[in-house]
């Protein structure tokens, strides 16, 4: 199955790692450290032009790949729950 994160971005649910809310975990100092890793070895990705509200960690083809969604993770959760009581 696939997460659709948004603007036709879709990646497949089991290389998701992990869903974060941007505003409850950037205040960590850890967190901001491995965005700012991950953004400097190219590995963020912005889904959308509008302010992102989550972050997506995958792990397609054995990269750690960082989305920056407008969606939120409740948003993001729902859509995952959705698809298996189908």
């Amino acid at each position: 199955m696939y997460l659709h994160l948004g603007q036709n971005v879709v990646v497949s649910e089991a290389d998701v790692i992990g869903i974060f809310d941007l505003d409850n975990t950037t205040g960590s100092h850890i967190t901001r450290k491995f965005l700012k890793n991950a953004e400097k070895a190219g590995r963020v990705k912005s889904v959308s032009d509008e302010l992102p509200k989550s972050f997506i960690v995958s792990n397609a083809d054995k990269n750690i790949n960082v989305h920056l969604s407008q969606l939120s993770p409740q948003t993001l959760l729902k859509r995952i729950e959705a698809k298996r009581f189908d």
